[in-house]
C-alpha cells in the first residue's frame, strides 16, 4: 500500500491549483482534479476501476458548479479527487457514504489550501528582498522551488498518510459506526449530487421554462431507461428544434422621419 499511497500522493500534488507542472492548470486543476477523472484513476491505482468512476461521477456532480473566484476555495477540490474519494473505495460503503466522506474531507481541505497561502506569503517577502539585493538565485529560489516544495508537503504527506492508514483502519472504522449514522451518511450523500445539479442549473438557465428540457432528460433516464447514446440522441434533437423553430425578438420600429408640411418661403 506504500506504493498506491505515493501515486495518490503525487497525482494529489500534480492537480493542486498552483501546480505548474501539467500545462499549469489545463492538466492539473481543469483535467486531473476532476473527480470524474481522478474516480479512474485512483481506481486504477487501488485496483477497483468500477468502483472508483462510479464515485467520481457522483462526487463530480456535487462539485460540477463549484468555481474558485480569486482563488476563494469554499471546498479544496483537490482533497475531494484524492484522498477523499481513495478513502470511498477503501471504505467499501458506496458511492453515497463516499460523497459525504468527500464533502467533509473537502471542506477540511479549505484549512491546508489557507496554509499554503499563508507560508507562501513568506516566500513572496524573501523574494522581494531578493530583488532589492539583485539576487536571482535568492529569486528564483524564493518565487519557484520553496512555494512548490512547501505546496508539495501540503499535498502529497496528508494524502499519504490517509491511503496508508485509510487502508488499515477506514473499513472496520466505518463498520463500527452505528447504523443511523451510516444511514445519514446515505441520504446525505444522495442530496448533495442533486445540490450540484441545481446550483448548475441556477447558473446557466436564464428563462424557467427551459427548466422543461432538464425534466425531459430525468424521464427518459428514469422512465423510460434510455442509455446516454440515445439521450445524446434525444438531446440533439432537442437542441435542434429549439434554435431553428424558437420565435424570433420583436424588432423595435425605428421612429418615422418627421414630414415638414410647412410651406417653404
Amino acid at each position: 500500500m506504500i506504493f498506491e499511497a505515493t501515486l495518490i500522493g503525487i497525482l494529489c500534488y500534480l492537480g493542486a491549483l498552483s501546480c505548474p507542472w501539467l500545462l499549469g492548470l489545463t492538466g492539473g486543476w481543469y483535467l486531473i482534479t476532476r473527480p470524474l477523472v481522478s474516480g479512474l484513476l485512483v481506481g486504477l491505482i487501488l485496483g477497483d476501476v468500477k468502483t472508483g468512476i462510479m464515485i467520481g461521477v457522483a462526487v463530480q456532480a456535487v462539485y460540477i458548479a463549484m468555481v474558485t473566484p480569486g482563488g476563494s476555495m469554499p471546498a479544496d477540490l483537490n482533497f475531494v479527487a484524492y484522498p477523499a474519494i481513495a478513502l470511498g473505495i477503501l471504505s467499501g460503503q458506496g458511492p453515497e457514504v463516499a460523497v459525504a466522506l468527500a464533502a467533509t474531507i473537502g471542506i477540511a481541505g479549505t484549512i491546508l489550501f489557507n496554509t499554503m497561502m499563508v507560508v507562501n506569503s513568506f516566500w513572496n517577502h524573501r523574494a522581494d528582498t531578493a530583488i532589492e539585493r539583485d539576487d536571482a538565485r535568492g529569486i528564483y529560489l524564493n518565487s519557484v522551488i520553496f512555494p512548490q516544495a512547501t505546496n508539495f508537503i501540503l499535498r502529497f504527506v496528508p494524502t499519504f498518510i490517509a491511503v496508508y492508514f485509510g487502508s488499515q483502519y477506514i473499513s472496520g472504522f466505518m463498520e463500527s459506526l452505528p447504523n443511523v449514522v451510516l444511514s445519514t451518511m446515505n441520504v446525505l450523500g444522495g442530496i448533495l449530487p442533486a445540490v450540484g445539479i441545481a446550483i448548475l442549473l441556477k447558473q446557466i438557465i436564464k428563462n424557467y421554462t427551459m427548466l422543461i428540457y432538464f425534466l425531459v432528460g430525468f424521464v427518459c433516464i428514469v422512465f423510460l431507461k434510455l442509455n446516454m447514446v440515445a439521450l445524446v440522441i434525444v438531446g440533439a434533437l432537442l437542441a435542434l428544434i429549439h434554435y431553428n423553430y424558437k420565435p424570433e425578438a420583436p424588432v423595435a420600429a425605428t421612429p418615422a422621419a418627421k414630414v415638414d408640411d410647412e410651406d417653404e418661403f
